[in-house]
């Protein structure tokens, strides 16, 4: 079993790879749509993987931890939007920097707070070491993920030369 969801996710992992351009990021919004679902599908692997989730857990875990993630890109994405809006202006305002401000510290806030009411509703899907363990799988995930970048990054600035 753990052959084979290795196997799997180093088959979405080149997949991840050939569908990223030379400066490795996807360009367009359906490639970046594409890229954002295969990372879904290779974090699912990863977490369950890491957790050993069983296949009850997965089908009950997934949906929540989707919604989840979903929530929080949109609180992320205003959160840019405004600060992007801010950062753009010509001239403004000492009002227009400190709302822009607030928009980005208080998005970590409501992630936080929406974080907190996901675990309440992971507590009856998950044991307690695996809801202990989510975070850290978590914050190990993305340290995959920045490290294979790292090395695309390098392999395509190598190939550049």
């Amino acid at each position: 079993m753990n052959i084979r969801i290795f196997a799997l996710a180093a088959l979405i992992w080149v997949s991840l790879s050939a569908s990223l351009t030379v400066n490795g990021a996807p360009q367009t919004p359906e490639e970046r749509e594409q890229w954002m679902t295969e990372m879904r599908q290779y974090k699912r692997i990863y977490l369950t993987k890491e957790l050993e989730l069983t296949r009850e857990q997965q089908t009950k875990f997934y949906p929540l931890y989707d919604e989840m993630e979903d929530n929080e890109a949109k609180i992320n994405d205003e959160a840019r939007a405004m600060e992007k809006r801010v950062a753009e202006m010509q001239n403004p305002s000492d009002l227009e920097y400190e709302k822009a401000t607030e928009a980005v510290y208080d998005a970590a806030v409501r992630s936080a707070q929406l974080e907190r009411e996901y675990m309440d509703k992971f507590k009856e899907i998950l044991s307690h070491k695996q809801l202990f363990r989510l975070k850290a799988v978590e914050r190990q995930f993305n340290r995959e993920m920045m490290k294979q970048h790292h090395r695309l990054r390098t392999k395509v600035k190598a190939t550049e030369k």
